[in-house]
């Protein structure tokens, strides 16, 4: 979908001003916004003449409704120790500590105007290169980074040095300590700074610790992915009930099973 500037709504609430642009993510984010609001108000948990959040940011009664909207309607249970155990023998890797990657790329930047199909094709080329190269091939990558980088790490080959997991964006992060990989990743990394040519020349592994030492740090992560199942679910019951318009949201006509 395309920036829209049609009429987005729910219930007749508009969702923008007019003429404003927006993309279809940031007119979901507004119509779940919305219908949250609206049910606060349904509740009497909320003023009915408080304005509508036009702009995408309502009133502080409205936050504090929505939240209290949520803590009474959402059931999301402690998971038990069995649960945890499970969780945690299963993801272990997300839980150790000390990981570190020497790491360098190019980065593609994404920003305002730029064509992203056109970018995305730049960088998958570089990566097909770099992937590809054998003569000198431990000098094209720094070449490449000094020629095309968006990043000023590519002065120096786009050297990023010895990274730890809280040193990166949590999304370039979840791509580099994934696995074990070393040498030029398969695939373009995606973050918030736009797309990226990754090479892992080095790894150092941290350290696992006992269940014991994280079951109150696995217990928030299940309880946390529980709470965003149920929001899901809750959104998409409100979202069968309204009437809504220039945005598309998943519903749903009947209670689901929590």
């Amino acid at each position: 979908m395309n920036p829209s500037t049609c009429a987005a709504h729910v219930n007749g609430v508009a969702l923008h001003a007019a003429g404003e642009m927006l993309d279809e993510a940031a007119l979901r984010q507004r119509a779940c916004t919305e219908l949250l609001r609206q049910a606060a108000v349904e509740a009497g948990l909320l003023a009915a003449d408080d304005a509508p959040a036009v702009d995408g940011y309502g009133s502080e009664a409205a936050s504090d409704a929505i939240e209290a909207l949520l803590a009474r309607e959402l059931v999301v249970p402690e998971p038990s120790q069995q649960a945890c155990r499970r969780h945690f023998e299963a993801h272990a890797a997300a839980y150790r500590s000390g990981d570190r990657a020497r790491v360098r790329h190019l980065l593609f930047a994404v920003t305002s105007g730029v064509d992203v199909r056109r970018l995305r094709d730049r960088a998958e080329a570089a990566l097909l290169e770099v992937r590809c190269h054998r003569d000198g091939e431990d000098e094209r990558f720094p070449a490449l980074a000094g020629e095309l980088s968006n990043c000023p790490s590519g002065a120096q080959g786009g050297d990023l040095g010895w990274l730890r997991r809280e040193d990166c964006a949590p999304e370039f992060a979840r791509e580099i300590f994934a696995g074990a990989e070393i040498g030029v990743l398969p695939r373009l990394v995606h973050s918030r700074f736009g797309l990226h040519v990754v090479e892992v020349l080095e790894r150092e592994a941290g350290h696992t610790p006992a269940f014991e030492e994280v079951r109150r740090a696995v217990s928030l992560s299940l309880r946390q992915q529980t709470f965003v199942s149920a929001l899901r679910q809750y959104l998409q019951l409100l979202a069968g009930r309204a009437r809504i318009g220039g945005v598309e949201l998943e519903r749903a006509d009947t209670p689901l099973v929590q």
